[in-house]
C-alpha cells in the first residue's frame, strides 16, 4: 500500500474565518444570517494544509507559521473575489494577482478605467490597462499552434504575464523571436522578449521517497491518486511512459499501466494499478490531504512533493503557458518559482489543500534555485474521465435537488449551470464534488 494511516485533522474550518483579512472576500454583510454561506477558506479547507507543506513554506518563502497560515486563507478568498470580478467585468478582465508576504493584496487590471469603483468595491486593487486577458491568451494560442510547424527550441518558454499585461517570450537567442511572431501572425506590439538561459527539460530518473519505476528502467514520482469508476489509479507526467508501458513501485512491486499518455503538446498520463494499489488523499504518503482541486490565483503559493527532493515551495509566476523541450512544446503549462530536479517528474503541485497538477519539467534545481512548470490536474481529470481522490466530502448537502450541475464535472471560470431551478456561473476552475453544490461554495459559484 502507498499510504501511511492518517492523521487527525487539524483546527476546524470554522476557525479559518478568523484569519481572514479584512476586504477580499466581499461577501460581508450588515444583516445577520442564522446561517451564513461558507467562505472561500472554509470551503478550500485551509486550516487542514499539512505540517510539512506548512514547514516547507516557512522555509522557501520566509514566513512564520502564522503568516503561512494567513497567506493560505488569503489566497483562497482572493480567488473567490477574482472569480466574482472576472464575472462581472466581462471582456474588459485583464488577470488578478496577489502580493505581499500574506497574500493580503488583491490587484484585478481592467481596459475600461469605468470599472476601477466596482473592483475597489470588492476590497481589491485596480489597474488600467491597454490589452484584455482575453486578447493576450489569443495571441499565445496563435504562438502555440505555430510551434508545431516552426522551431521554437530558441524561444523555449512564453506565457501571459498579466502583471505586465504582456505576451512574454523567453529567448535564448533574442533574433528567434521575430521570426516566431511572424510564423504566428502575433503583433508584436503584445509582446515582451526576455533574454534568458533556460533550456527547460523533463525531469525523471532519479531516486526519491514515493517513487514509481517504468518498464523496471525509469523513474518518476506519482501525481495524484485518482479513481475511474472502480478502477484505481494515478495522475502523472506524459512523458514519463507510454499508454502500454508497466509500472512498478517504490517498494519494486508490480503496480500498474499506462492507459493513456500525451506528450508533447501536453505532459499528461494516467496509470491504473493493480488491486494491491489503494488510491487515497494524501500526497507522497504524508499528510498531506487533498480536497479539490480549485486552481491558485497568479502570485500564490504552491507547494511541490517529489520523490528525489521532497517537499518546495514557491509562488505562481504564470498560468497557461508554453513551454519548449528538446522533445517539442507542451502548452497549458503553469510556471512556478518552486525548484525540482530530475526524478520529481509526475510529484504533486498542491496549494493549501487544492490539488494543482503534476511536475513537468523545469530549469536549475534545488541548491541554487529554479523555475518549474507543472501541469494543471483538472485537464488530466477532463481528458480521461477520473475523479480525484480527496477527504470527506464538502460543507453540506441539500438534497437531491438535480439539475445539469454534476459531481465529476470539471468546469472552468465562465461556465454556467443549473442546479434547483436556478442557474450559476463558475467563478473558479475545479472539479465537481458531493457536497460542493453550487448553493453550498459562493467561493466557487455565483447565482445568475
Amino acid at each position: 500500500m502507498l499510504h501511511r494511516p492518517a492523521r487527525a485533522a487539524g483546527a476546524a474550518a470554522a476557525a479559518a474565518g478568523a484569519l481572514l483579512v479584512a476586504g477580499l472576500s466581499g461577501s460581508a454583510s450588515a444583516g445577520v444570517r442564522p446561517v451564513p454561506p461558507p467562505g472561500a477558506a472554509q470551503t478550500m479547507r485551509t486550516a487542514d494544509a499539512p505540517p510539512a507543506l506548512l514547514r516547507a513554506m516557512r522555509r522557501d518563502l520566509g514566513l512564520t507559521a502564522p503568516q503561512a497560515r494567513h497567506r493560505l486563507v488569503n489566497e483562497a478568498e482572493a480567488g473567490a473575489t477574482a472569480g466574482r470580478l472576472r464575472a462581472a467585468l466581462g471582456a474588459h478582465f485583464a488577470g488578478a494577482w496577489v502580493r505581499g508576504a500574506e497574500s493580503g493584496t488583491l490587484t484585478v487590471a481592467t481596459t475600461d478605467a469605468r470599472d476601477a469603483a466596482a473592483i475597489r468595491a470588492r476590497g481589491a486593487r485596480a489597474v488600467v490597462v491597454r490589452h484584455s486577458l482575453a486578447s493576450l491568451d489569443a495571441a499565445k494560442d496563435r504562438l502555440d499552434r505555430a510551434a508545431d510547424r516552426h522551431p521554437a527550441t530558441d524561444t523555449p518558454v512564453w506565457y501571459v504575464d498579466v502583471r505586465t499585461n504582456a505576451l512574454v517570450v523567453r529567448a535564448v537567442r533574442p533574433a528567434a523571436v521575430r521570426p516566431l511572431l511572424a510564423a504566428a501572425g502575433v503583433d508584436p506590439a503584445l509582446v515582451r522578449s526576455v533574454k534568458s538561459a533556460e533550456r527547460p527539460r523533463p525531469l525523471y530518473d532519479l531516486r526519491g521517497g514515493d517513487a514509481y519505476y517504468i518498464d523496471s528502467s525509469t523513474r518518476c514520482s506519482i501525481g495524484f491518486p485518482v479513481t475511474r469508476g472502480t478502477q484505481q489509479g494515478f495522475a502523472s507526467a506524459g512523458h514519463c511512459g507510454r499508454a502500454g508501458s508497466t509500472t512498478t513501485g517504490s517498494n519494486r512491486l508490480a503496480q500498474g499501466t499506462f492507459q493513456a499518455s500525451v506528450f508533447p503538446g501536453n505532459d499528461m498520463s494516467w496509470v491504473a494499478t493493480n488491486g494491491n494499489w489503494t488510491a487515497t488523499p494524501y500526497v507522497n504518503g504524508s499528510s498531506a490531504q487533498v480536497t479539490g482541486s480549485t486552481q491558485a490565483t497568479v502570485g500564490a503559493s504552491v507547494c511541490r512533493s517529489g520523490s528525489t527532493t521532497g517537499w518546495h515551495c514557491g509562488t505562481v509566476q504564470q498560468l497557461n503557458s508554453s513551454v519548449t523541450y528538446q522533445e517539442g512544446t507542451v502548452s497549458g503549462v503553469t510556471r512556478t518559482s518552486v525548484c525540482a530536479e530530475p526524478g520529481d517528474s509526475g510529484g504533486s503541485f498542491i496549494s493549501g489543500s487544492q490539488a494543482q497538477g503534476v511536475t513537468s519539467g523545469g530549469s536549475g534545481d534545488c541548491t541554487s534555485g529554479g523555475t518549474t512548470f507543472f501541469q494543471p490536474v483538472n485537464p488530466i481529470l477532463q481528458s480521461y474521465g477520473l475523479t480525484l481522490r480527496t477527504t470527506a466530502s464538502g460543507p453540506g448537502d441539500p438534497g437531491n435537488l438535480g439539475g445539469t450541475w454534476s459531481a465529476g464535472t470539471v468546469y472552468q471560470a465562465g461556465d454556467t449551470v443549473t442546479y434547483g431551478g436556478a442557474g450559476y456561473r463558475c467563478l473558479q476552475g475545479h472539479q465537481a464534488q458531493p457536497g460542493w453544490e453550487p448553493p453550498n461554495v459562493p467561493a466557487l459559484w455565483q447565482r445568475v
